[in-house]
């Protein structure tokens, strides 16, 4: 280990992610704060129709077809308990309904009610979540970033050390993680 890896201040290799500004970040750190600040915005935006980004996919999904609580988490890549809270949010503002399913009993089908329709068609508009995320972005930059956006989002597919954890073991996919075509509601909706 160098000295300066040793010794605090601003020559310590980490110091730089302490810093306050955004250049001097990991990578990592950048996205993950841009991620934030879009999701706090983009939440603001949709809190005028009651949702957030969580729930704003699951209308997308029921408004393709009725599906079941498992098969919305499976598609949303999160937990049956998780998929749970942000029904039980859109049930309250009577964007979606619950009824037994036809041939099983143990089953319950989810659909969109006409409310729900009429917020998914509003809400879903990309536009402003366009223009929030990419302020300050010429157009040849947005479509950059868009692709360099989208190879990130992958989920890793391989297990080696470049592809996962550190020690080369496989990445966890929790409730959060970036490639979840739904995101995990907020723990406090």
């Amino acid at each position: 280990m160098t000295d300066d890896a040793r010794a605090p201040g601003p020559t310590a290799p980490w110091a730089r992610m302490a810093s306050d500004d955004p250049t001097d970040w990991p990578v990592g750190r950048l996205l993950s704060a841009a991620a934030r600040r879009v999701e706090r915005e983009w939440n603001a935006h949709l809190a005028g129709w009651d949702l957030n980004h969580a729930s704003l996919p699951v209308l997308v999904l029921l408004a393709h077809e009725p599906r079941s609580q498992r098969e919305l988490a499976d598609a949303c890549s999160v937990t049956e308990q998780t998929m749970s809270r942000i029904l039980a949010r859109m049930e309250r503002t009577g964007y979606v309904t619950r009824a037994p399913h036809a041939t099983d009993r143990r089953k319950v089908v989810l659909a969109i009610t006409d409310a729900g329709r009429e917020v998914a068609v509003k809400a879903s508009d990309r536009r402003p979540a366009d223009a929030m995320t990419t302020r300050g972005l010429t157009p040849e930059q947005v479509e950059q970033l868009r692709a360099l956006l989208a190879v990130v989002a992958r989920p890793a597919t391989a297990t080696g050390p470049s592809d996962g954890a550190p020690d080369g073991s496989p990445v966890d996919t929790d409730d959060d993680a970036p490639g979840d075509v739904c995101p995990a509601e907020e723990r406090t909706a």
